[in-house]
């Protein structure tokens, strides 16, 4: 009950109101009645982004005609188009049109205010027009249609609905039934017979506003394209598109691969070849530990620490497809099991597999560097090649949560996650270990009136366990903090200080005297380029802790070397530039030999050290130098506090 109080005190998010919305509050009721003359057809009618065609006759009570759209009451015969929510329409249409199904004929009795009578009508009439009369609409639903682009250059009618969810899109391999024909009817050309046309999706292998179509439809699908000149863009498909106002494609989607980019530089490409299991729907979502660009996501895939069970053969990218491992052959026909985010298999095979839906094949080509090249790899593998496996998903199991759990059985977890990571730290995998210390991020998809938790953090989740006494309150402390330093470690390693800075701060806020969180938070900051804050933790933490002087000391020293090495590089690289008098040009980035052997000296005495100094187990070493920084990330703080002491705040070199 607490749960659902509380969520019924989280605010709505309101839907913006639109014009049109703010109108349809003006009617009030006998404004507008219908009464239908001939019914339609089918059980669809058109809704917002929708294009309408429709024939209009407006005439007056007593039946004298005062407009129309047929040809036969002194119009020209074309019926009117509009877009449903964009075109401006008067208020007694904008709600009637909704009402209707193709073929419908119905009569709307209109009071002045819901047609041109209305005050700030978006359309205008003519003077002899009767704006305050109630008048009779009689409107014929022809046809109505899903509008593609924004100014009706695409047009879309289904002729038969598809089946599933998806629809094709870049780089999607895509197979489907063809014909062309112009304005007038006369047909351009027909891909109706013997083998579909096959094309992939965002290669212009088709016209423009064709393939736009396309991305709309379903598998199974029948429709009607209509592609006006401005999106007949020349394809190898269609290449003579000049001297045609309007085509209209009768397309049938027969069939399409699910293709995933999944690095976006076309090296590691995953292809669906037979669907999977599972709800069907996508979110956008960061992947843990292996992308760093937001990509959709299905619901259905297995978590972090998901125990999987594949199927897969690995085969070599040559000419004759070697097979080089066979799970159903050489693993006595047994699945291969393993969990995930534990780096117990190639890089490029666990994404992929990350991304299936149980029961789903999919066909993975896969570079060397995410293959064997950083992996054990098979005697029949050579180094350097590049190799495609066929991987078939048949199930996994979620990792266990922490309900029903006591303390010592959630300590035991948590132990056994923190040992994993330290194992992937020390293989140098930083990613995979920062990630098993923090799990996946919490995050929450809306569906309907519900909400589903795919993945909770276990730092996150750790904060809600509820120590019994002093004892566990203290193991419970300690422990939350040694994961939040090895996650600072494993930011470190991987270049990002800011994230290693903030990680540290959530030991330093409850606890502002943590020796261990300053001195890594130094190093963090000493990274970062950030030497005053580095040097005034290392000093707060000898004044904290005498036994930490040797660490201390040697992390100042560093400290102290890397600024003067930035010093002499700032130095020799501006040497001269304002020694010039007006109009000559000062040499500017030559360091001398001498000097770069002294300073390549310095960087091996300071990278060779072990500063850490933290022997216990449960703490995890730096046993690599972090990522190097590029030389101007380190020379802006020191290069700015030269050029101030020379006289000269900003400066340009021509």
């Amino acid at each position: 009950m607490a749960e659902a109080e509380e969520t019924e005190q989280v605010p709505q998010k309101k839907k913006t109101e639109s014009d049109d919305d703010k109108r349809k509050k003006k009617l009030v009721p006998g404004g507008l009645m219908k009464a239908v003359i001939r019914p339609g057809g089918g059980d669809s009618s058109p809704a917002d982004g929708d294009q309408v065609i429709f024939h209009c006759t407006v005439r007056t009570l007593d039946g004298v005609v005062v407009e129309s759209t047929r040809l036969g009451l002194g119009g020209n015969g074309t019926p009117t188009r509009h877009v449903l929510g964009k075109s401006k329409m008067i208020l007694g249409l904008l709600e009637g049109i909704p009402t209707m199904q193709k073929g419908e004929i119905a009569m709307f009795k209109m009071k002045p205010e819901v047609h041109y009578g209305e005050e700030d009508c978006p359309l205008s009439v003519s003077d002899s027009f009767p704006v305050d009369a109630e008048l009779h609409f009689e409107i014929e639903m022809i046809d109505f249609s899903k509008v593609i682009s924004e100014d009706l250059g695409v047009v879309k009618k289904v002729t038969d609905e598809g089946q599933g969810w998806e629809s094709p899109r870049e780089p999607y391999e895509v197979k489907a039934w063809i014909s062309a024909k112009a304005g007038d009817g006369k047909l351009i050309l027909s891909h109706t017979q013997g083998e579909p046309v096959c094309f992939t999706f965002g290669n212009s292998e088709v016209p423009k506003g064709l393939e736009m179509g396309i991305g709309t439809m379903s598998r199974g699908e029948k429709a009607v394209i209509y592609v006006s000149k401005h999106y007949l863009t020349k394809s190898p498909f269609m290449p003579m598109v000049e001297g045609l106002e309007e085509v209209h494609f009768e397309v049938e989607l027969v069939h399409f691969i699910q293709v995933r980019d999944m690095l976006g530089d076309g090296r590691l490409i995953k292809r669906r070849i037979r669907d999977g299991r599972g709800f069907n729907y996508t979110f956008k979502l960061k992947l843990d530990y292996y992308v760093d660009s937001v990509s959709d996501f299905p619901m259905d895939c297995p978590l972090h620490d998901s125990l999987l069970r594949v199927h897969y053969k690995g085969m070599l990218l040559n000419e004759g497809k070697t097979v080089f491992y066979d799970t159903r052959v050489d693993n006595d026909g047994q699945p291969l099991e393993f969990s995930s985010g534990e780096g117990l298999v190639p890089e490029g095979l666990e994404m992929c597999v990350r991304l299936m839906l149980p029961g789903e094949i999919s066909l993975v080509t896969c570079p060397p560097d995410y293959a064997y090249d950083k992996f054990a790899r098979p005697a029949s593998v050579p180094e350097g090649a590049h190799v495609q496996w066929e991987i078939e998903l048949l199930g996994f199991e979620m990792p266990k949560d922490w309900e029903g759990f006591n303390f010592r059985e959630i300590m035991a977890d948590v132990e056994k996650i923190k040992g994993t990571g330290n194992r992937l730290f020390k293989e140098g995998k930083y990613e995979l270990a920062r990630a098993k210390y923090e799990k996946a991020s919490a995050t929450e998809v809306a569906r309907g009136h519900k909400t589903v938790l795919i993945s909770v953090q276990v730092l996150r989740e750790f904060n809600h366990v509820h120590p019994q006494d002093d004892d566990e309150g203290k193991e419970f402390a300690d422990t939350r903090n040694l994961l939040h330093l090895n996650v600072a470690a494993c930011y470190v390693k991987m270049g990002e200080c800011r994230k290693s800075i903030e990680a540290c701060n959530k030991v330093l806020d409850g606890n502002p005297v943590h020796v261990k969180a300053l001195y890594r938070r130094g190093m963090a900051y000493m990274s970062a380029g950030d030497f005053e804050e580095a040097r005034n933790d290392f000093n707060k933490m000898m004044s904290i802790d005498k036994s930490s002087e040797p660490n201390a000391k040697a992390a100042l020293l560093k400290l102290k070397q890397k600024e003067q090495e930035i010093e002499r590089k700032a130095r020799k690289q501006f040497k001269g530039l304002f020694d010039k008098r007006p109009g000559e040009i000062a040499e500017v980035g030559a360091i001398d030999k001498e000097e770069d052997e002294v300073l390549g000296e310095n960087r091996e005495s300071g990278d060779s050290k072990d500063l850490d100094g933290d022997n216990e187990e449960d703490h995890v070493a730096a046993d690599a130098p972090p990522p190097r920084k590029s030389f101007f990330s380190h020379l802006w703080p020191t290069g700015r506090r030269i050029f101030r002491a020379i006289g000269v705040e900003r400066c340009s070199i021509l």
